[in-house]
């Protein structure tokens, strides 16, 4: 069985976090801030006493821009398992099983995972959504071979579960996690540094493109939500939740 090159997943980040941060500041470029101000809690802002126009852009655009970040860097973080575990384990992105991000042999099992950027991640829906694709995908693979013993597992790339073992499937994270699909105790870590390839560079370009951004939205918010300098929040609300006339 082949064992872990660190070179190979350093240079498969270095050469792929670009991705990441293009996307980053391509989401931040196409903004409108209408969509932005629609999709966020109002109530929320007015709770935290919010008086200049400036602030108030600055705190509606970082809490969407978090999210969207998360979503990004967590499908990066997907990529790097994968890639991880095809050079260890000939680990595969299942294409046939639904909802099944990565399959692979190891020690006898039949490894099926759903992969997640962190341990907090769905309500119960989502969770059973998550748990109907581990038995779909585990009755498909024993109806092609019933001596397949197959372990579902949810696992995060960051954080810790100290119970395991839940119905119907494990869920691992962190260490635990990039250990099942690398054979490495210190993967986990070891990544961490390729990670920052191109950082400063690529934030900085970032940040010129967010001062932009907050500077032609304080400008709009303040024509569209202020009257002489004061926030008019009612207006806000309006837009952001009032039903629509018929």
């Amino acid at each position: 069985m082949p064992t872990l090159n660190l070179k190979d997943v350093t240079k498969y980040v270095e050469q792929n976090i670009g991705t990441f941060h293009a996307k980053r500041l391509e989401n931040l470029e196409k903004l409108n801030f209408r969509e932005v101000l629609k999709r966020k809690n109002p109530y929320l802002f007015k709770a935290k006493n919010i008086l200049t126009a400036q602030d108030l852009v600055k705190n509606l655009l970082d809490a969407y821009l978090q999210s969207q970040e998360e979503t990004l860097f967590g499908d990066f973080l997907e990529g790097v398992a994968i890639f991880v575990c095809q050079k260890v384990f000939g680990g595969v992105k299942s294409r046939v099983l639904e909802g099944i991000d990565l399959e692979f042999p190891k020690n006898g099992n039949y490894y099926i995972i759903e992969i997640k950027s962190g341990p907090n991640w769905g309500n119960s829906s989502q969770i059973k959504k998550m748990k109907d694709n581990f038995k779909n995908a585990e009755k498909a693979l024993l109806k092609q071979n019933k001596k397949l013993k197959v372990v579902a597992i949810n696992g995060c790339c960051y954080g810790i579960e100290n119970q395991p073992n839940k119905d119907g499937y494990q869920k691992i994270c962190g260490q635990e996690f990039w250990q099942l699909i690398s054979d490495s105790d210190t993967l986990y870590i070891d990544i961490i540094e390729p990670l920052g390839h191109q950082a400063k560079e690529k934030n900085e370009e970032f940040l010129k493109a967010y001062a932009k951004v907050v500077n032609q939205f304080t400008l709009k918010f303040a024509q569209d939500f202020c009257d002489d300098g004061v926030i008019n929040w009612q207006r806000i609300v309006e837009f952001n939740s009032k039903k629509n006339l018929k």
